[in-house]
């Protein structure tokens, strides 16, 4: 878009007066020389400077006034407190350099900075930014309409007055701006020089202005991010002994490499294409850690190795807050089933533990997991993931699939929602009870599903109701299919019946409860046959004294759920 700038000096004479065009020119310094010369000589009363931008695709001007100043203004002063904002959220040009201002910046124009590959420090400290900042004109004020229109909502300030009072400010900080960028204030230094220029500008008020224009002066020649990050980086091998200025130079390179990783499109520069949000916050998270081994990056390397050695607090934060910002949101962790999704959050969830500490709290992780977890239990997303599943213990398998990789007692109850009408289905009985497969087979399929519901994260109540209807499925499939009974007459004694309803026990084939009673129950009832305990040793390939074969005897009843002393009762020598 070509673009012709010129700017206009306009003068006003008495209090009253109206504005009068005074001169044209085309050059920025030359209109601010002209506007202080004519309120040094008295020739008028106020003075403003306009930018007119042309645009000779459209033909459109586009205007914007860049500075304003004059004697009756002063005037000002002696109205009453109404006449000013009664709440700001700044109140001086230096408050724009605040932590929080910069933030709120970040946000403003982030695709300002994006396009430009800037952080906000550079921004609101490099002149030829700034520059073009304003030449953009609407995105300029549009941004401090804004924040007049949020902090208007909370005041009786008019939102007009506001705007004008942010918009003196900002201008303010511009121009400062510019003039030490004209008087040359930034110092151009080299990595080795900066912390000399540090400790020259010792506890001075401006000193961190004056080394954050430095600093955005010197990260011109960055080519891309990572670019940016290491020359940044490089600041920190020459830190200077000196307390004061050490902490100086160490503060403006935490807080500008907060910045970079506070950005999407450098942490996407950075980390490189990954495909899938999940696979982007695991090496994240990894860098946070200092455990990622970065290749082809020499700023993310050097991040790393700061990283690794619990350095760069601000900028450490920041990452965490990201990742934090990320599990929060809605944005699928990865593109495909959603068990893939939910296999990438448990690895997600086993390594963001271990950033728990001063940077991230365990409330704050369990808060983000909870958040995410939700997308899980909603109608579509459980839907989706049982569309595959033709039977319904395929869906019950796929249900607790999602209980074991998500958090939160109100997320799990939902989940309870979805899982209950399954069971209660009558394809759920048919599938066990009418079917031809073996009865053995569907009762150890029940039970595998009931152990997975008892080391859940339901409610007790929910849990026991859901493993209570499993294994009450599982003792009437028994029933019809006569399982214990064939064992009983299919087995040639007492110890090999035992036997066969122990193994069964330990190995978890039976659902617990009434179920895996009964077949306690028939075991006892074996165990308190004539000459059992004999028999048991016989059937032991080195045939053990009694009293051993006992004790193995009672270790193998223990894996099968009878106590010791209910062994030791029921067990016929």
């Amino acid at each position: 878009m070509a673009q012709e700038i010129h700017y206009e000096i306009f003068r006003r004479s008495g209090a009253k007066g109206g504005w009068l065009l005074h001169e044209v020119v085309t050059a920025r310094d030359a209109a601010r020389s002209i506007a202080e010369d004519l309120m040094k000589s008295e020739r008028a009363t106020g003075v403003k400077i306009v930018k007119e931008t042309y645009d000779t695709e459209t033909g459109n001007y586009l205007t914007l006034k860049i500075f304003e100043d004059g004697h009756n203004r002063a005037s000002r002063l002696d109205k009453t407190a109404k006449d000013e904002p009664e709440s700001l959220p700044c109140f001086t040009a230096d408050d724009l350099y605040s932590y929080h201002a910069r933030s709120t910046i970040a946000r403003l124009l982030s695709d300002f900075l994006t396009r430009n590959r800037i952080t906000v420090t550079e921004l609101i400290h490099r002149a030829d930014m700034l520059e073009k900042l304003e030449a953009t004109g609407t995105l300029y004020q549009h941004a401090i309409q804004r924040i007049a229109v949020a902090q208007a909502s909370s005041s009786p300030t008019p939102v007009a007055q506001i705007i004008k009072s942010l918009n003196d400010l900002a201008t303010k900080a511009i121009h400062r701006v510019y003039r030490d960028e004209r008087v040359q204030r930034f110092a151009d230094a080299t990595p080795d020089r900066f912390g000399a220029l540090a400790v020259s500008l010792g506890e001075q008020p401006d000193a961190r202005y004056l080394l954050n224009g430095a600093i955005a002066r010197y990260l011109k020649q960055a080519d891309g991010w990572d670019g940016k990050l290491a020359l940044l980086l490089a600041l920190m091998t020459n830190m200077p002994e000196e307390e004061a200025g050490r902490h100086l130079l160490l503060s403006c390179i935490d807080a500008i490499t907060a910045e970079i990783l506070s950005g999407s499109a450098a942490l996407h520069e950075l980390l490189g294409e990954q495909g899938a949000l999940g696979n982007a916050l695991l090496i994240l998270v990894q860098v946070f850690l200092g455990t990622n081994q970065a290749s082809g990056h020499d700023g993310l390397r050097a991040l790393i190795r700061h990283f690794a050695r619990d350095e760069l607090p601000e900028a450490r934060a920041a990452v965490a807050n990201r990742i934090l910002a990320e599990l929060k949101s809605q944005k699928r962790l990865v593109q495909g089933s959603i068990g893939d999704e939910l296999k990438i959050q448990r690895r997600l969830a086993n390594q963001v533990v271990l950033m728990e500490g001063k940077y991230l709290g365990h409330e704050d992780i369990l808060a983000a997991f909870t958040r995410r977890s939700q997308r899980f239990v909603t109608n579509e997303v459980v839907v989706q993931h049982l569309a595959d599943a033709k039977e319904p213990d395929e869906k019950l398998d796929l249900l607790l699939t999602i209980e074991e990789n998500i958090v939160g007692a109100e997320n799990k109850r939902r989940l309870v929602h979805f899982l209950t009408p399954v069971l209660q289905s009558s394809a759920f009985d048919q599938q066990f009870l009418t079917a031809k497969t073996p009865p053995l087979l569907r009762i150890q399929r029940l039970a595998a599903l009931q152990a997975r519901v008892r080391r859940s994260g339901f409610q007790d109540k929910e849990r026991n109701e859901i493993a209570d209807t499993l294994d009450r499925v599982a003792s009437e499939v028994e029933s019809r299919g006569k399982l214990f009974h064939s064992i009983e007459h299919r087995a040639a004694g007492a110890v090999e019946r035992a036997l066969l309803l122990l193994k069964l026990c330990s190995e978890g084939s039976l659902t617990e409860g009434r179920l895996s009673a009964k077949a306690r129950e028939l075991i006892i009832a074996n165990l308190a046959r004539p000459g059992f305990l004999s028999a048991y040793s016989a059937t032991m390939p080195d045939k053990p004294a009694p009293d051993a074969a006992l004790s193995d005897l009672l270790q193998t009843l223990q894996k099968a759920g009878i106590t010791r002393e209910t062994g030791l009762k029921s067990i016929a020598a």
